[in-house]
Order: structure tokens, then sequence, then C-alpha cells
């Protein structure tokens, strides 16, 4: 039985559900190519899940394409949350495939990438909140592919610390959990998150950095449109950096279809820049900032300087 999606009543003052046009200037080109088929292949024959078709990414010809890279999806395609923005189906998971860490470390094998990002979707109901699976993808990447750097886009595990230290136990190279919005709006656009459980993650990362592993990057990304101002978009990108963030990823909401959240405003190109500014003026090793940019986006960049 497919997940149901949530219906979210209109508040007033802001814009109805329904698909919001894009301006011009934003278009996605599509470019087919045998790269593209390939990896769609590979994951398909593997039986795997990536963030990149279940998030319905503009980058996807791109990055499988022209970069040959993709995000994989662990412990299944149903998330236990009900996020506003997230074209991810939403119910409950299915029991966990003890051979997928293997399988995503043969795909990253046979993509032949030097940066293997691994992300999944809450699984709240999971003791660990699937913190173990994480760890052990993480092993098998390692084992199948010297000198790979692994990226983990992790959930906030419901802010079990027990959960965070078995993820970073496994010493990931980036360690990358999403904020994505800021406080105000936490509750339409993140109904079941926490804005100050999210930077408690992020600060525990950072402390374990500083005292156990330095060459780890603590990541985390935003999405701009759904109705923040600049002043709290500039207060988040603070705290952030308060919380010990070394990498940090603003991107353009896109309304994945109508039953979800809508935008509330196109920011421009020079507005991109100028948060990008901003970013580096707070200290940020590296700031990835444009419409289409997203937290996986150019991932292996994360550990380029700094």
């Amino acid at each position: 039985m497919s997940a149901q999606l949530p219906s979210f009543p209109p508040d007033p003052g802001r814009p109805r559900y329904g698909v919001t046009p894009r301006p011009e200037w934003l278009r996605v080109r599509i470019a087919d190519s045998d790269d593209y088929r390939e990896i769609l292949a590979l994951v398909e024959r593997k039986a795997l899940n990536t963030v990149c078709q279940e998030a319905r990414c503009p980058n996807i010809f791109e990055c499988w394409g022209r970069e040959r890279t993709a995000t994989f999806m662990l412990m299944g395609d149903v998330c236990t949350r009900h996020c506003g923005f997230c074209a991810v189906a939403q119910g409950l998971g299915r029991p966990l495939d003890p051979g997928e860490p293997r399988r995503v470390a043969e795909a990253v094998a046979a993509m032949g990438v030097r940066h293997a990002v691994v992300t999944s979707v809450n699984r709240d109901e999971l003791p660990d909140g699937g913190a173990g699976h994480f760890a052990a993808t993480i092993r098998e990447i390692r084992a199948s592919n010297p000198g790979v750097t692994v990226e983990v886009l992790i959930p906030d595990f419901l802010g079990s610390e027990a959960a965070l230290r078995t993820v970073l136990g496994e010493r990931p190279d980036v360690l990358n959990h999403n904020t994505e919005t800021v406080r105000r709006l936490y509750r339409r656009v993140r109904p079941d998150a926490a804005y100050d459980r999210s930077l408690g993650l992020l600060a525990r990362a950072a402390r374990f950095r500083d005292g156990v592993a330095p060459e780890l990057r603590v990541k985390s990304g935003l999405m701009v449109g759904l109705g923040e101002t600049r002043e709290e978009l500039e207060g988040t990108l603070v705290d952030l950096r308060r919380s010990g963030v070394d990498v940090v990823t603003i991107g353009q909401y896109l309304q994945p279809h109508e039953r979800r959240l809508p935008i509330e405003k196109y920011y421009s190109p020079e507005e991109f820049e100028d948060l990008l500014r901003e970013g580096e003026a707070l200290g940020f090793s590296r700031v990835e900032s444009g419409p289409l940019v997203r937290s996986s986006y150019h991932a292996r960049r994360a550990l380029d300087g700094g």
C-alpha cells in the first residue's frame, strides 16, 4: 500500500498550494547520456535507492552523466517523518536489508568515484535510528574501495548521542546533517524535527572533530524560498558557524509536486552571491550557494582547502 501524502492547510497571507511557476532564468536542461543510463541500470541492478531519484533532484543528469556520482539512500524509500518539502514517500519503513551496505560498496566501485555520498530516510522506529546501518555501509565502502572518501548525510537520530557516536566511530570524512530552514519555520517545514536538536548534533560532531578527528568536515545545508526573512537566514548561518560547522550549502527550494509546500520566493543569482560572501565572512571553510545547489552537489569540494 502506498504511503499517504500529508495535506497542508493554507495559511492566511501565504501562497496557495499548487505548482509555483519558475522564472525564465531558472531552467534545468535535460542532458541524457550513456553514462546516465549506465548508472541508472547499475542502481536498478543492485536494487538500490538514490536520493537523486527519490527527491527529484534537478542535478541528476549532470551528476550521473558528467560526474558519474550518485547519493545512495539507505534503509528503503519510505520515510517515517512528514516534512512539508520532500518528495520521498512517507509511512512505515520495511525491515532493513543486511546486504544493502555491501551492494552500495559494489556500486561505488563500479562507478569509480573518489568521493562516496550516503544518506537515508528517517527510521525513527528503529532503536538506533539506523546508525548501525550507516556504520556498516562506511565499513563496506572502505573495505572495497581503498582511498575513496566517504560522506554521510544523516538524520538527527532523535537526538541520540549513542547513535551519533556509532557513525562517528567509523570516521567518515564528512559528517553532514541538514538544518534545512530557519527556526521559526520548523513547525511548518519540519514538524517532526527540532532546530536546537539539529544544532546540538552538529555541535557534538564538531567536538568530536576537535578532540579526535581533525580531518573531519562538519557540514549542513539550507533551503531558501520557504518564507524566511533575510535576517532569519543570516541568523541561522551564525548559529551553524557557532555550532562548529565547516561547510554550508544554500540552495533554492523547488516544489517537487503540488502536494508539497509552495515556493514563497525565488532568490536571484545575485542574492545567492551575497549569501556566499556572508558565509565566507563568517568563517566557513567552504560555502556552496546557488539556485540549484543541493547538499550533495559537488560534494567532494567539502574536502578541498581548509
